[in-house]
């Protein structure tokens, strides 16, 4: 593979919507652009609700983070597509729980990394860093030194793909990325991925992927049997892969976003590694 096969941008674009942008602005933050609003509000023609499954898919993470840092002892986070920072960070979940808790967020996006000091705002006890790396190159992310020198690899670890498995298609291998993350953490490591799916409105995702696409952003949706196969080699914890909103609701201490488990349409899992 050449050295320069997943050559990372360092200037930030913003006439071309960039995934992350689009994300930030569904979750109401500032860090966005006309082209980003243009396909947010593109895909919200296809799903009026894209809003609030947005911040159903974040509220996803506040519980699975809560979950593994006080039910599964879980201290170190590898979050992978961190996006732009928001309210409720993976470290910022996890260090209320345990202020040794340490995370090393990793993002493609220079607009991410023009906003990475925000991800560093670790307790004295604990450590965060950000490395700009692309997913698409996973020893990229293993081999970095902030990795090596922040998190104990031969220490459980929870590897975080938070809503972004949907931008890699079967042709980029994504059974293979996710194997070769999950062979360099110990067993008792966990494996922890949203991800949109077709299942519960074929037509108007059908729509979001067209409107992704004219944009020249990949959007790849996958089945609940096709999102199971992401979790090769983990045991899937209580209660499985199951629609976002509906996976642990009564870990968060508020009402849940969405009323309805399947108006939020991705799957939601965590697997253990044996």
């Amino acid at each position: 593979m050449p050295d320069n096969a997943f050559q990372l941008p360092t200037e930030i674009d913003t006439t071309i919507a960039h995934e992350a942008r689009v994300y930030d602005y569904w979750l109401g933050g500032k860090e966005n652009y006309p082209a980003d609003r243009a396909l947010g509000d593109a895909i919200a023609e296809h799903v009026p609700t894209i809003k609030a499954m947005a911040r159903a898919n974040r509220a996803f993470l506040s519980r699975a983070v809560r979950h593994l840092v006080a039910d599964a002892g879980i201290t170190q986070f590898l979050d992978i597509g961190t996006g732009i920072p928001t309210a409720g960070n993976t470290h910022e979940v996890a260090q209320q729980l345990d202020s040794n808790a340490r995370v090393v967020y990793v993002d493609k996006d220079p607009i991410v990394l023009a906003h990475a000091r925000a991800l560093m705002d670790s307790t004295p006890q604990g450590r965060t860093r950000f490395i700009h790396a692309d997913l698409h190159d996973p020893r990229s992310i293993l081999e970095n030194p902030d990795l090596t020198d922040t998190l104990d690899l031969s220490e459980p670890v929870a590897i975080m793909l938070v809503a972004i498995m949907m931008y890699f298609t079967d042709d980029d291998r994504p059974q293979d990325i996710i194997g070769t993350l999950l062979e360099a953490v110990p067993s008792g490591s966990y494996i922890v991925i949203t991800h949109p799916t077709a299942d519960f409105a074929p037509e108007a995702m059908a729509g979001v992927v067209a409107a992704a696409e004219a944009s020249g952003i990949a959007f790849h949706p996958r089945s609940k049997s096709d999102t199971s196969e992401l979790f090769s080699g983990t045991t899937l914890v209580d209660p499985g892969l199951v629609p976002v909103a509906s996976w642990r609701p009564e870990l968060i201490d508020r009402p849940a976003v969405v009323a309805e488990a399947e108006s939020a349409w991705y799957w939601a899992g965590i697997g253990r590694k044996p």
